[in-house]
């Protein structure tokens, strides 16, 4: 990674540490080991083991809105979500949402965008579709909201076949 930042290396060092050996549940002395540097260093670019994973998290949305800019139908999109390689992503994003929710010092400002930064890109992935642009503020809360909530429930129970079939009709009622 030549020419980015020491903490912007450290950021994709961990996103891809904890893709692979999660996150939440470890200690940061555990999560600095995993990632060959020192809690020190991780205090110091992300000020906690709460910072460092909500800038994970953050970067991880961050990287599936780029995605979603550039897929051309909603289902390649589902299929990427679903890929086995963000499971532990998508489970640490949960677990800092409701974090977040509850006030946990560290992980309030997960909440800044998770919602609004969203909308834009799904109701431009909705405009492909047809959809109305009236319409489109609604349908992009509704896609939002189903898709978390199949995540939430892929990662609550690993049954793919069922998310997948639900996603599947969901999906079905935009091609018209």
């Amino acid at each position: 990674m030549i020419g980015t930042s020491p903490r912007a290396q450290l950021l994709d060092a961990a996103i891809d540490h904890i893709a692979h050996h999660g996150g939440a549940g470890k200690s940061l002395r555990a999560l600095a080991a995993g990632l060959g540097t020192s809690h020190r260093m991780l205090i110091y670019h992300f000020g906690s083991k709460e910072g460092l994973l909500t800038a994970v998290a953050r970067e991880v949305e961050a990287r599936q809105r780029t995605a979603l800019a550039d897929v051309g139908e909603g289902r390649e999109f589902w299929r990427r979500l679903t890929d086995e390689d963000l499971r532990a992503n998508e489970k640490l994003f949960f677990q800092l949402y409701g974090q977040a929710l509850g006030g946990t010092p560290g992980t309030t400002e997960f909440l800044d965008g998770v919602v609004d930064d969203w909308l834009g890109p799904i109701e431009a992935l909705l405009a492909r579709y047809g959809v109305p642009e009236a319409d489109r503020p609604a349908h992009a809360r509704l896609g939002l909201a189903v898709t978390r909530g199949l995540l939430l429930d892929l990662v609550t129970t690993g049954d793919r076949e069922a998310v997948d079939a639900a996603m599947e009709l969901f999906l079905a009622a935009y091609e018209k």
